[in-house]
C-alpha cells in the first residue's frame, strides 16, 4: 500500500453522495467523519453529470456539517465509460510494457485511445507459455475530468480516482483478507449499477458492472402501484423490515414485485458468472459477498444464491472498523453503513500517489 496520509473517500453515486474519512493506527482503521447526502433525481443520468451545481453544493455543505478539514480526496468512477479487461500479453519488461501498453489497449478498448486514461497492472507472469497476464482498465477522460471538477468546485483537492469495483475489493481485502485457494464473488448493488468483481487465488480475474440495481426496483413499484417516485422508494426499504413507511404492514404487492425485479437482477448476475465459468478455466465460485445499498433485501440475496446454488452473505464494510467520534451519528450508519462500501475503500488510498492532473 503506498505511503502517505489517508485520503478522504467520496464516491458520488447516482442517488446519493457518500463521504468518510478514517483514521488508520496500529489497532486498524477508526472512523473518523461520515456524511451522507441524497441528491435529486437525474442530477446524474448514465454515469453524467446533469446537474453539477447541485452536487458540488451537497458536497461542499457535507464537509462543513460533519467538519470534515482535509481537503484532499480520493474519487471513483464506473458505468458505461469505464471498461475493465484481462489480457495476455508477450513477456516484456516493464519499460517495454510502457512503452507498448497504449497500443495493446487500443486492441482491446472499443474508445478512441486519446479519449481513455488508461491504467494497467501485471497479474500473472507465465515464463512457460512467454506471456504475462494483465489487468487493463480504461476509464473516459471526460468522465474523470467531470467529477475531479465537481470535487474542485467545492474546494476540494482530488489526488487519485479509482473504479468502484477494485475499491470494494481493497477494502474487503483489508477487513476480511482475500483466500489465496478459492474464488469468491464480490458483487456491489448501487443504485443504478451493480459492479461484480470475481477473484480467483486473491487476484481480479473478471469484472462486470450491470446496468441494473437498486432503482430498478423502485421504478418497477412506482410503476405498478402507480405511487409517486418517494412512496416507492418507501416502500422498497420497507422491504428490509417487512414494514411500511407508516409503520404498517408492507403491502403483498410490493412483496410480490420486488421479488419479481430481484430474480431479474439475479438473473443477469447468474450470466456474468456462467460466462465466468466457461472462459476462465477457474475453480468454482465458493462464496458471494453482497453489499451496496440494496444488499440487505432479502429477496436479492435469495435470488441470487437460488439461481447461483451458490452461499451468499451480505457483508457490511463497518464490520472491522472501529467508529472514534462520538459525533457520527448512531442512526446514520446504522441506515446507510451498507451504501459505504466505495467510499470507505477510497479512504484506503494515499496522498503520495499519483495525482489527478
Amino acid at each position: 500500500m503506498a505511503e502517505g496520509k489517508n485520503l478522504v473517500g467520496v464516491d458520488i453515486g447516482t442517488n446519493s453522495i457518500k463521504v468518510c474519512q478514517i483514521k488508520e493506527g496500529r489497532r486498524g482503521f477508526g472512523l473518523v467523519r461520515v456524511g451522507y447526502a441524497a441528491l435529486p433525481q437525474q442530477t446524474i443520468v448514465d454515469g453524467q453529470v446533469m446537474d453539477a451545481g447541485n452536487i458540488t453544493e451537497a458536497l461542499a455543505r457535507l464537509f462543513t456539517d460533519h467538519k470534515i478539514k482535509q481537503r484532499e480526496c480520493a474519487l471513483s468512477v464506473s458505468g458505461q465509460n469505464v471498461i475493465i479487461r484481462k489480457i495476455a500479453v508477450p513477456m516484456m519488461t516493464a519499460a517495454e510494457l510502457e512503452e507498448q501498453i497504449h497500443w495493446e489497449a487500443e486492441q482491446h478498448i472499443p474508445f478512441d485511445i486519446k479519449d481513455v486514461q488508461v491504467d494497467y497492472q501485471v497479474l500473472r507472469r507465465r515464463p512457460e507459455a512467454s506471456q504475462m497476464d494483465l489487468l487493463l482498465v480504461a476509464a473516459k477522460r471526460e468522465q474523470i475530468s467531470d467529477y475531479a471538477q465537481l470535487a474542485r468546485n467545492a474546494k476540494l483537492k482530488p489526488i487519485v480516482c479509482d473504479i468502484d469495483a477494485f475499491s470494494v475489493q481493497n477494502l474487503f481485502e483489508v477487513t476480511r483478507g482475500l483466500p489465496g485457494d478459492q474464488t469468491i464473488a464480490l458483487l456491489n448493488v448501487g443504485a443504478s449499477i451493480s459492479s461484480l468483481n470475481i477473484v480467483a487465488a486473491g487476484v481480479s480475474a473478471f469484472t462486470r458492472e450491470i446496468a441494473n440495481g437498486g432503482n430498478t426496483i423502485t421504478d418497477e413499484i412506482q410503476k405498478q402501484m402507480g405511487v409517486s417516485y418517494e412512496q416507492a422508494e418507501a416502500y422498497k426499504c420497507g422491504g428490509l423490515d417487512g414494514t411500511a413507511s407508516d409503520g404498517g404492514i408492507l403491502p403483498q404487492r410490493v412483496v410480490q414485485i420486488t421479488e419479481a425485479v430481484c430474480d431479474t437482477i439475479a438473473a443477469e448476475i447468474q450470466r456474468s458468472l456462467d460466462f465466468f465459468m466457461a472462459t476462465s478455466g477457474e475453480g468454482e465460485i465458493s462464496r458471494i459477498f453482497v453489499t451496496g445499498g440494496t444488499a440487505n433485501l432479502a429477496a436479492l440475496g435469495q435470488a441470487i444464491g437460488n439461481r447461483s446454488r451458490v452461499p451468499v452473505e451480505v457483508w457490511s464494510p463497518l464490520e472491522r472498523v472501529t467508529v472514534e467520534d462520538r459525533s457520527i451519528d448512531g442512526n446514520l450508519l446504522q441506515a446507510r453503513a451498507a451504501q459505504l462500501s466505495v467510499a470507505l475503500g477510497l479512504t484506503l488510498r494515499k496522498d503520495k500517489e499519483s495525482r489527478l492532473s
